[in-house]
């Protein structure tokens, strides 16, 4: 297995093992060569257990380390594709995340693909900054994700070279955003509930919403709002860029849908819990309903492919859920399972 080849005798199953490959620190730290010398690497691995790692992987471009959640299928013997399954706002921090909201570990344990999700990234949109920002920090995920990580994953995760990316409300505009930046890059996008525009009053409103949630200056993003950078990053306006590559975009109208009850795993009978996700997550769907409803008159004008799910309920857990075993099936076909 892959775990023996890169750590040696290590016991799995222990969190706290730690795997050095050959080369590389298990403490790096920034400190370690002058500032702008160090290229990117993989740091060290925490094996979670025998399917599961934390590969920690230093980027040049924030300096920094960041770690990631690796899943990989139960034979590692022959080389398999790999899906970037991004997080929401929250970056992978707390519990609003795949591995806390989902049944992402039981989907994936009989599926012949490494799945590699950052948890870092909290209200970045996952692109690249034009400034650092005081409450958020250095950002230039555009440059990790698409150029600093892949050869790194391909390399120490024996795969095929065959990617597809994922991601649901903020990375569900990200992930869009990603492939029209690395248009070569990715086989298959599913994009959940994301607003995929950056230039319209909608859009930047919905984008100005998230960064500003925890502190961040919107401006130091991509300039002056409305302004060239927000135009360059715009899913829809740079929709040409996504021909080729295998779509799935959902969106909600905002309305209550079959997972809006007391019922449902993710309100689990809590009344006020299920008020807040008809108000807030009906308003909030119903405007990235707004922004995918001009997508797809966007990608019929240019006769792009695409598959809309079209239903209603609110911005929640469980319609993400469902929108990863939709899509699955055009993903895995995509990256040649």
């Amino acid at each position: 297995m892959w775990f023996r080849r890169v750590c040696g005798a290590v016991t799995v199953g222990l969190a706290a093992a730690v795997c050095v490959p050959a080369g590389a620190s298990a403490e790096p730290g920034p400190g370690s060569s002058t500032a702008g010398e160090r290229t990117s690497e993989l740091s060290h691995i925490e094996v979670e257990n025998d399917r599961t790692v934390i590969a920690h992987v230093y980027s040049a471009s924030m300096d920094t380390v960041v770690p990631l959640r690796v899943r990989m299928p139960a034979d590692t013997s022959e080389p398999r594709p790999t899906l970037y399954l991004l997080n929401g706002s929250g970056g992978g921090q707390g519990i609003a995340t795949w591995d806390e909201q989902t049944d992402v570990d039981e989907f994936f344990a009989d599926k012949n693909v490494n799945v590699v999700t950052p948890l870092g990234g909290r209200y970045s949109y996952y692109t690249d900054w034009e400034r650092d920002d005081p409450e958020l920090g250095r950002n230039k995920w555009t440059t990790f994700l698409t150029e600093e990580l892949p050869p790194i994953i391909d390399e120490q995760f024996e795969t095929t070279g065959a990617n597809a990316i994922a991601g649901l409300s903020m990375s569900g505009t990200s992930v869009l955003g990603l492939a029209t930046a690395a248009p070569e890059l990715y086989r298959a996008v599913g994009a959940y509930s994301g607003c995929a525009e950056t230039s319209t009053p909608v859009g930047q409103a919905y984008v100005q919403a998230v960064v500003r949630a925890k502190g961040g200056d919107p401006e130091n993003m991509w300039g002056p709002v409305g302004g060239p950078g927000w135009i360059e990053n715009d899913p829809y306006l740079n929709a040409e860029k996504l021909r080729g590559v295998e779509l799935y975009v959902s969106a909600a109208t905002g309305l209550p849908g079959e997972h809006d009850q007391l019922s449902s795993r993710s309100i689990n009978y809590d009344p006020l819990g299920l008020v807040g996700q008809l108000v807030v997550g009906g308003s909030i769907e119903a405007a990235v309903h707004h922004c995918t409803t001009r997508l797809a008159e966007r990608l019929e004008e240019l006769e792009i492919p695409a598959h809309f799910e079209w239903r209603n309920g609110t911005h929640s857990w469980d319609y993400w859920e469902d929108d990863l075993h939709k899509s699955w099936p055009m993903m895995a076909a995509a990256i040649g399972l």
